[in-house]
């Protein structure tokens, strides 16, 4: 016999789910079959959602996030989550750390043990100097997803963007353009980079393009060269690691006013 509130729960989740569909084609443009299946598979179990930066789709393969995690642990009420930083493994001086990070599903349960592992050399270098903290992170996210049966691999796992760029697809021009902002040569793409700053610094995507096409003093930021959006991602990255809340009031600079309607 189906429960009264089975039908709500099933319009809540279709719900989600187009909610999910239209924030990742207005993020990441048009998604294959094999995405939107997966998509609907994660919103279904886990209830993930893409405006919450739950999910990140970089290449064509979906990645979770630490929040997508945390807030999963938090609507499954976890039993709590403790992190140890691993000092006979971990190096200050390279600044490479390595922590091991223990999860209770509930009290007295058994636990789900990570281990994560981070330097200068299996990070991006927009987060070169956050190592121990992503270091931590990582461990987090490698236990959570144990405890939760995830599959999926986090994109704070993830080496370097450029060690999992994948192919390039079908209908994107062999000949890169003159102010092209992709790879052809094997380096991460600008736009992966961009979306792990935004992502790792919690920014709006929308104000960060307004800024980036006036730094690069082009109408939008498709127009500009790869060196202009290259020098902007330096520039954003330093910005944020050193004075984050400057960085948002300078973003917020660029919010467009709400029109009053009459």
């Amino acid at each position: 016999m189906r429960s009264a509130l089975e039908p709500k729960i099933v319009r809540n989740k279709s719900e989600l789910f187009r909610k999910n569909v239209k924030c990742a084609r207005l993020n990441w443009g048009g998604l294959s079959k094999n995405s939107l299946y997966t998509l609907a598979e994660l919103t279904d179990t886990y209830r993930f959602s893409v405006a919450a930066g739950h999910l990140q789709l970089l290449d064509g393969r979906w990645y979770i996030t630490h929040s997508g995690l945390l807030q999963l642990a938090f609507r499954r009420r976890c039993g709590g989550i403790k992190t140890i930083l691993k000092e006979r493994l971990s190096d200050p001086v390279a600044n490479r750390w390595v922590f091991k990070a223990v999860v209770y599903k509930y009290r007295d349960s058994k636990i789900f043990v990570g281990y994560g592992d981070a330097d200068p050399s299996n990070v991006s270098t927009l987060v070169h100097g956050a190592e121990m903290r992503i270091a931590e992170t990582r461990a987090v996210n490698r236990a959570l997803r144990k405890a939760y049966g995830i599959g999926l691999c986090s994109v704070e796992e993830l080496g370097s963007v450029s060690h999992f760029a994948g192919p390039a697809r079908n209908h994107e021009s062999s000949v890169p353009s003159r102010s092209s902002n992709g790879s052809s040569n094997g380096q991460p793409k600008l736009r992966d980079r961009l979306c792990v700053l935004i992502r790792q610094y919690n920014l709006d995507p929308t104000l960060v393009k307004a800024y980036a096409a006036d730094f690069c003093e082009t109408p939008t930021i498709k127009d500009a060269s790869r060196d202009s959006v290259e020098s902007f991602i330096s520039h954003l990255a330093t910005c944020a690691k050193e004075n984050r809340d400057g960085l948002v009031c300078k973003l917020n600079s660029y919010a467009q006013p709400a029109e009053v309607k009459l």
